[in-house]
């Protein structure tokens, strides 16, 4: 049997999985809090994440932001610490830590040498359940995030664009919404809708801490109990009320006017995740899908569009398997000088069509879905990896052990599902466009352009 580089690449990455698929042990506390402890001896290194069910996608009209501002306050102090010893203690300790708010979820995380666990549990635990919020340092962190929402949304026309893209997409859905905020919503909040933010949702009730590395699962769980046992459970969590988004009955586009160098198409057909798909194949469908659009320089888009043709100058395709709601199969195009966006878009349309109308071949199929695979596995040979999908699969409700599916349900997809899925999905009546018409960019907005500041970690 010839053996094809595609192989090659499964059989590579099959070999690191059997490396990486450490034991994993999970508790469960009577204050509601659950603990998921995945072992690898590889490094005396461990890293703790904290996850609650609470992002975006739970907001509201008129606090939206709320979960990333909360965020950033979780530094700012609490009964027993002033407002930035939490990242001082870590630093001391030869720790790196960091947050991030999502649609679904906020994290919170610490790198540190194993035998620095208990630090970590200590300050999450004091600041799960006793986090102090003052007016002024609420005022300092809020215009933070507004003046992060200027330089990372409102100064950068595609990011700008994919905002409004959302916006119009989805009619119901809470994805429609930021997870950074709307402006007016940031300018109007106050340190009492935070305070009432962090009293709902930051619970033992609605949180599951995630260990991954050199540890003894028995330690962890008598570490955890120490520290996280004894915290009070939220007695309001309630579940957010179910928004389903309505069928799309009809292609809807926006044009977006903005000073930029280049025009930029988005468009993005309505799909099901894992998490609410009629049929879990068709959601790995999808994922192999996007993997033959853009799973690397041999691709189609690339391969075809930017390489061969010259039609534009760059494109992608995205797909999101894991999150709680459905969402968007996203596709983007930059037109080479010369095209225009129609042009871009009906190229990239006749991509779609042919996928359609004639199945994948078996050979490009087993290279996109060794691709696929090898990402997926190389993923979590990293031990935060490891973690942060743990915690991604266990907070929006697929459960951590669907991790372990992942190769074999990949590798099951055939040449006549990918096709099925595109018929299925990717129709005109389910299909935004987004449009970035580029205005003359004044001198203003260039220097935003070239000298705009690097995000910081609160």
């Amino acid at each position: 049997m010839r053996i094809t580089k595609a192989m090659a690449m499964l059989v590579l990455g099959m070999g690191l999985l059997s490396t990486v698929q450490a034991k994993v042990s999970e508790y469960s506390f009577d204050n509601g809090l659950k603990l998921i402890v995945r072992e690898d001896h590889r490094a005396p290194v461990v890293v703790s994440q904290v996850w609650y069910k609470v992002g975006s996608s739970y907001e509201y009209n008129g606090i939206t932001g709320a979960s990333h501002v909360l965020e950033h306050m979780m530094f700012k102090g609490t009964g027993k610490l002033a407002p930035g010893e939490f990242s001082r203690i870590i630093a001391a300790n030869g720790g790196r830590e960091n947050a991030f708010t999502s649609r679904d979820y906020t994290a919170y995380f610490q790198r540190l040498e194993k035998s620095r666990l208990k630090v970590s549990f200590e300050l999450e635990a004091d600041r799960m359940r006793g986090l102090q919020m003052t007016d002024e340092e609420f005022q300092k962190e809020v215009k933070v995030v507004m003046e992060e929402r200027r330089l990372r949304t409102e100064d950068k026309p595609e990011s700008y664009t994919y905002e409004q893209f959302n916006a119009v997409a989805q009619l119901s859905s809470p994805y429609r919404t930021p997870v950074i905020g709307w402006m007016a919503d940031l300018e109007s909040m106050s340190v009492d809708d935070l305070k009432d933010w962090y009293q709902r949702w930051y619970a033992p009730n609605n949180a599951t801490v995630v260990v991954s590395g050199d540890v003894d699962p028995e330690e962890v769980y008598q570490l955890a109990k120490q520290y996280f046992a004894p915290l009070k459970p939220s007695k309001n969590l309630q579940a957010p009320k179910p928004q389903t988004e309505p069928k799309q009955k009809g292609l809807r586009r926006i044009q977006v006017k903005m000073p930029a160098q280049l025009p930029y198409l988005l468009m993005g057909y309505a799909v099901p995740s894992l998490n609410v798909a009629e049929h879990e194949w068709e959601a790995y469908a999808l994922e192999v899908l996007a993997g033959v659009l853009d799973g690397g320089s041999s691709a189609r888009l690339p391969t075809r569009l930017v390489r061969d043709q010259g039609i534009l100058t760059s494109t992608g395709a995205g797909y999101s398997l894991a999150s709680r709601l459905s969402g968007q199969f996203l596709l983007e195009a930059v037109p080479a000088q010369g095209y225009s966006i129609e042009q871009a878009q009906q190229a990239v349309l006749k991509e779609i069509k042919e996928l359609q109308k004639t199945p994948v071949a078996a050979e490009e199929l087993e290279r996109i879905k060794a691709q696929v695979v090898a990402s997926n596995v190389f993923e979590r040979d990293s031990i935060f990896y490891q973690a942060m999908q743990t915690g991604v699969y266990e907070t929006i409700g697929l459960g951590w052990k669907r991790l372990d599916e992942y190769v074999d349900k990949v590798q099951a997809i055939t040449p006549q599902q990918v096709q099925a899925v595109a018929r299925k999905y990717f129709i005109e009546d389910h299909l935004t466009i987004a449009e970035l018409v580029p205005l003359p960019m004044d001198k203003k907005s260039s220097a935003k352009k070239t000298t705009g500041g690097q995000h910081g970690k609160h």
